[in-house]
């Protein structure tokens, strides 16, 4: 039986803006479906699809402050929002019609061109 997800798992150019992904569920598994944007950030671990399943609680995330309540969960460092945001820049950066307005160097607007 095929697979499209294994059969033709990159999608995107490395040149381009990546324009779409694979669908992945709740638990990291493909879905089969296409999705026409660019896949949001996020921590995904490769594991594949155990046959039999336990039902153990879900574990809960860590708070790294070597026991000493120097951290907490609304301090922790969540490194995807800002990958997220940083691309929500570069898009808005990216949709400015005119050269002039990047607000680059003519040499690094001549590369951008390129």
């Amino acid at each position: 039986m095929s697979n499209p997800f294994f059969d033709h798992p990159i999608l995107n150019s490395p040149y381009e803006r990546p324009s779409r992904h694979w669908e992945l569920d709740e638990t990291g598994q493909p879905t089969q479906k296409l999705v026409d944007i660019r896949r949001p950030a996020q921590f995904i671990t490769p594991i594949p699809k155990p046959k039999k399943r336990k039902s153990a609680p879900k574990q809960e995330s860590f708070v790294f402050d070597n026991g000493q309540g120097l951290s907490s969960k609304e301090q922790q460092y969540d490194p995807t929002s800002i990958i997220n945001e940083v691309r929500g820049h570069v898009e808005s950066w990216r949709a400015l019609p005119n050269p002039n307005q990047w607000q680059v160097t003519p040499e690094t607007a001549r590369l951008l061109q390129h």
